[in-house]
């Protein structure tokens, strides 16, 4: 019975979806609470998990020409003042340094809770000419968001990421940069963490504060609700007119330079967890798996076991991050611990196996077993993993298709958000007015204008006037 309990401990997905989501958080290690409200630990596992995609979205970042940059936690008040939507934007949500040790400080301090003012006020001194241009950085750094209501990864009062931030000559590079930058988020969800994105536009109420155009890549999680896993903006000149970024162009006349910022955080990580997990726990891509192959040796007492188990996991190291269990802990303990963590792929190997010159490999997605020699072991891992990689991503593209409905009339939107949740395409005439009217009777909001239009009906599924573009909608974290 003891086996059975790693399993039984998570509350099912069916059952209670928030608490199977802080159950599996909880089980598998990725996170311990702190004592400060909304501010997380993150344990090994989970540290492990933002690695492999700092590394897989830093390489893709210099990649496309951005360095990495690092600027300071603290924010003078003053300078947060300059662009007023943007502070007014994030004012609910600063913390405040007031105190240097025991003396009060001539101004407060704000703990950044996002770095455009200190970009700009860096490239303000830094930028004269065109040659100058274009700037194209980027930061690995916390930042600091007063929330009021957390959860963790989802909502965190401090969490890590990642802000790009660029200045340009023209308003065509800036908004080629936003798309582009775009385009890699959404090639990352879908090629390292199997995550089918919508890309598209936000409307005007819920872009950044302070930019001209937001973009957003927005993924669906398995109890129906959007997240917006991605986001690039396009700040046109308006920060650049605040903060006095100006340069000489070609004709040596004074330009203001074209700005844009993006940002992934780790709230990804709730994402990976809520689009792919089940109620046995975890299911992590395989890309950015900490462990890609678990080898449990089976009756590991008897003679050779451990050195053939030994010997498979240095062979299998050379093609995945392998792992051996040799503890004392039985087979079926480590089956249960390692579907948990969400492992991809588990390799027995045992008496039997080692006379055949085999070993089993079980498949987390699917839980196939497949008997494989070891002189092919290496390839067939490769080849498992990638279609590992690919099932999760089609197993997540079916279901959000499944959740997608379409809404003509606003009784079958309220009706469709109410009862079955999911995305919902649905016309829209433009007017904010009609936004918070769905927000106020449904609680959903407008996810995305998405790039790829379609012609559902004339007019506005709220109002009823004519409709301007279609729109995404829907509930979200």
């Amino acid at each position: 019975m003891k086996e059975k309990k790693v399993v039984e401990e998570i509350t099912s997905m069916s059952e209670d979806f928030a608490q199977w989501y802080t159950d599996i958080i909880k089980k598998t290690q990725l996170i311990e609470y702190s004592g400060v409200r909304g501010c997380m630990i993150l344990q090994p596992y989970g540290f492990a998990i933002w690695e492999n995609i700092q590394k897989g979205l830093d390489e893709r970042f210099k990649a496309t020409g951005h360095e990495n940059v690092c600027m300071p936690m603290f924010i003078p008040e003053s300078l947060l003042q300059k662009e007023k939507d943007h502070v007014e934007g994030f004012a609910p949500e600063v913390a405040w340094v007031t105190h240097g040790g025991s003396e009060k400080l001539p101004e407060r301090l704000c703990v950044r809770p996002t770095s455009e003012t200190l970009f700009c006020d860096y490239y303000a001194k830094i930028i004269q000419s065109y040659r100058d241009l274009p700037k194209l950085y980027n930061q690995w750094v916390s930042v600091v968001r007063w929330e009021k209501t957390t959860r963790p990864f989802l909502r965190n009062c401090e969490f890590l990421w990642q802000e790009g931030h660029t200045a340009h000559a023209t308003a065509e590079e800036a908004q080629e940069e936003t798309i582009k930058m775009l385009n890699v988020y959404a090639d990352f969800c879908e090629d390292m963490l199997a995550i089918p994105v919508i890309k598209g536009q936000k409307t005007e109420k819920e872009k950044f504060a302070g930019a001209h155009a937001t973009y957003t890549i927005e993924s669906l999680m398995h109890d129906g609700k959007a997240l917006q896993s991605g986001t690039s903006h396009n700040f046109g000149d308006g920060f650049a007119k605040a903060f006095g970024i100006q340069f000489s162009d070609e004709n040596n006349e004074l330009k203001y330079v074209h700005q844009t910022s993006w940002g992934m955080s780790t709230r990804i990580i709730g994402g990976i967890i809520m689009v792919h997990g089940d109620d046995k726990g975890l299911k992590l891509p395989p890309r950015i798996a900490p462990v890609q192959v678990v080898v449990v040796p089976i009756a590991q007492h008897k003679e050779g076991v451990i050195d053939a188990a030994e010997a498979l996991c240095a062979k299998l190291s050379k093609v995945a991050r392998a792992k051996l269990d040799k503890s004392d802990k039985t087979p079926g303990w480590k089956f249960s611990e390692y579907e948990m963590r969400g492992v991809p792929l588990r390799a027995e190997i045992g008496p039997k196996d080692i006379e055949k010159n085999q070993a089993v490999l079980v498949r987390r997605d699917t839980g196939e077993k497949i008997f494989v020699s070891l002189d092919e072991i290496e390839d067939t891992v490769l080849k498992l993993l990638d279609e590992i990689h690919d099932n999760m991503l089609e197993t997540a593209r079916a279901h959000r298709e499944e959740m997608t409905s379409v809404a003509k009339s606003y009784d079958e939107f309220k009706d469709i958000i109410e009862n079955k949740g999911g995305f919902v395409k649905a016309m829209w005439c433009g007017d904010t007015a009609c936004e918070e009217k769905v927000k106020e009777d449904t609680t959903a909001t407008a996810r995305c204008i998405p790039f790829e239009q379609e012609h559902i009906s004339d007019t506005c599924v709220c109002c009823g006037r004519k409709a301007e573009k279609m729109v995404y909608w829907g509930k979200a974290y």
